[in-house]
C-alpha cells in the first residue's frame, strides 16, 4: 500500500483534555450562533414556487442567471437540458402570480422566445414535512451506526464514541452554514448523510486495526494500542481524505451553483471527519473504559503468557489458523 506520510509516532491521547475542550468550546459557539443567526432554509422547507420554462433558442444559465439577479430578488436555477430551466423562489401560496410575473418579467429581457411549462407551489406544510423528513434521516442514521459498531466490536462504547464524533461533524457542518447563511435545501441534506458515512468509514478502520493489534501486541497498555493503531492508519486516512477533497475542491470552484452548497458542505465534513476520528472517537473510547481494554465477552483476547503470546504473533504472520493442529513433537512434550 502506498504511503504517503513516514512511519509517525504519535501520542494522540497526551492531548485528548485539549480535544474535549474545543468540542465543548465549539458546542457554546455553535448553540450562539443557531440563536442569533439562526437559518437560511430553502423552499424545500418553507415553501415557494417553481416555475419551469423552456426557451426556443440555447441560452446561456449565467445569462438566465443574471436576468433574475436583476429583480433584486434571490431564485434558485436549475437546468434540465434542452434549453429548459427551473426557477425556484421563496413565496406564500397567495404570491404565486407575482412571483411568476416577476419571472417572466426578468426573461423578457433576454428577448428569447420561451415557453412556460408549469407553475408549483410548495406549502409550508409540505415545507414543515420536509423538515421533519430530513431530522429523521439523520437520527435513524445515528442510530443504526450505534447498532452496526456496537454489534460489530462487542462494545457499546465504541458505537457512542463514533457516533459522538460524527455528531461533532455534523454540527460544525450546521454552524458553518449558520455563520455563511448559505441556503440550506435536499441536497444539503443528501451532504449531510453522505459525510455521516464516511466519518464512521475512517472509525471503522481505526477500529479495526485496535482489534488486531490486540492479539499481535498482547503486552502493551490500551493507550500504546489506540496510538500505535492511529498512527498505522494515518497514511491511509491522509490518503483518502485529500483525494476526496480535491474532487470536492473542482466541484465547489467549477461545478456551478447548483452543487456549490453541496461541495462546501462536503468540504467543511471531510475535514472534521478526519479530525473527529483521532481527537474524539479513541480518546472516548480510552477515557469510557479506564484506559482499559473489553471485548464485550467473559474471555479477553489477550494470550495470558509471553510464549502463548509469540505463537500469535507468529501464526498471524505466516498465514496460519491459531487452531491447527498440534504438531507430533508439541504433543509429545506436552506429555
Amino acid at each position: 500500500m502506498m504511503k504517503l506520510l513516514p512511519k509517525t509516532n504519535i501520542d494522540f491521547l497526551k492531548y485528548r483534555k485539549v480535544y474535549f475542550s474545543l468540542f465543548a468550546l465549539l458546542l457554546v459557539v455553535g448553540v450562539i450562533c443557531f440563536f442569533t443567526k439562526g437559518f437560511n432554509m430553502g423552499i424545500d422547507f418553507t415553501g415557494g414556487t417553481m416555475v419551469q420554462i423552456k426557451f426556443e433558442q440555447p441560452v446561456e444559465m449565467s445569462q438566465v442567471r443574471s436576468a433574475l439577479t436583476a429583480t433584486g430578488t434571490n431564485s434558485e436555477l436549475q437546468s434540465f437540458g434542452d434549453n429548459s430551466f427551473a426557477i425556484s423562489e421563496k413565496s406564500t401560496s397567495e404570491e404565486v402570480g407575482v412571483v411568476q410575473q416577476r419571472i417572466e418579467n426578468a426573461l423578457n429581457t433576454l428577448n428569447v422566445p420561451y415557453t412556460v411549462l408549469q407553475t408549483n407551489s410548495v406549502g409550508p406544510a409540505v415545507g414543515a414535512n420536509m423538515t421533519e423528513r430530513a431530522l429523521w434521516s439523520i437520527l435513524l442514521s445515528m442510530v443504526f451506526i450505534i447498532i452496526y459498531v456496537a454489534f460489530r466490536f462487542n462494545n457499546i462504547l465504541w458505537g457512542l464514541s463514533g457516533v459522538v464524533a460524527l455528531f461533532h461533524d455534523l454540527f460544525l457542518m450546521a454552524v458553518a452554514f449558520s455563520i455563511t447563511q448559505r441556503e440550506i435545501d435536499l441536497v444539503v441534506v443528501a451532504a449531510f448523510l453522505t459525510v455521516a458515512g464516511f466519518s464512521i468509514n475512517d472509525t471503522i478502520v481505526i477500529f479495526d486495526r485496535m482489534r488486531e493489534n490486540v492479539r499481535l501486541h498482547p503486552k502493551i497498555s490500551f493507550g500504546e494500542l489506540i496510538n500505535l493503531s492511529i498512527n498505522e492508519t494515518l497514511s491511509r486516512t491522509v490518503i483518502t481524505t485529500l483525494t476526496v477533497i480535491f474532487a470536492l475542491l473542482v466541484l465547489y470552484f467549477f461545478g456551478g451553483e447548483v452543487i456549490n452548497s453541496f461541495a462546501f458542505a462536503m468540504l467543511i465534513g471531510c475535514i472534521s471527519g478526519v479530525y473527529s476520528t483521532i481527537a474524539l472517537t479513541t480518546p472516548l473510547v480510552y477515557t469510557w473504559s479506564h484506559g482499559e481494554y473489553h471485548d464485550g465477552s467473559n474471555n479477553a483476547e489477550r494470550p495470558a503468557t509471553r510464549q502463548n503470546a509469540e505463537e500469535v504473533v507468529r501464526e498471524h504472520q505466516n498465514g496460519f489458523s491459531s487452531r491447527r493442529p498440534a504438531s507430533r513433537r508439541q504433543r509429545r512434550n506436552h506429555r
